[in-house]
């Protein structure tokens, strides 16, 4: 079966040259906030929030696209860094970002527009 492409048009989402954000989605809530941080930063301009299970899927249009951008940004929830880890095992070494090293813990740091604001506030301090 051939495989799809990503998208219709070039730009819908393969044009590249872009800021990508991969945050993590993990089950626990400092998962959930780099999630919405990710998605924050799209909404404010940024980054673009990009599609983390097609780097492990290895879906060729996501692959490329990401390797052609100008920046890739990860928010990985936890120091087991998934995201982080996804993307490097296409070659790409990202920005990385870890929500627990900015003083949230695993399990007892809740999802509330204060915590999606300090991360967010954190990485856009560190981004040129």
């Amino acid at each position: 079966m051939p495989e799809e492409k990503c998208c219709e048009k070039k730009s819908d989402c393969c044009s590249g040259g872009v800021r990508l954000v991969f945050p993590c989605s993990g089950a626990a809530d400092v998962g959930a906030i780099a999630d919405q941080v990710g998605r924050k930063m799209t909404r404010e301009g940024l980054g673009k929030m990009y599609c983390l299970a097609g780097i492990g899927g290895h879906v060729s249009g996501i692959v490329e696209t990401t390797k052609a951008a100008d920046e890739v940004i990860t928010i990985d929830g936890c120091p087991i860094a998934c995201a982080t880890k996804a993307v490097e095992h296409i070659g790409i070494t990202p920005k990385a970002f870890d929500v627990t090293k900015m003083g949230f813990e695993k399990g007892k740091s809740p999802v509330t527009e204060e915590n999606i604001n300090k991360v967010y506030s954190e990485i856009e301090s560190n981004l040129s």
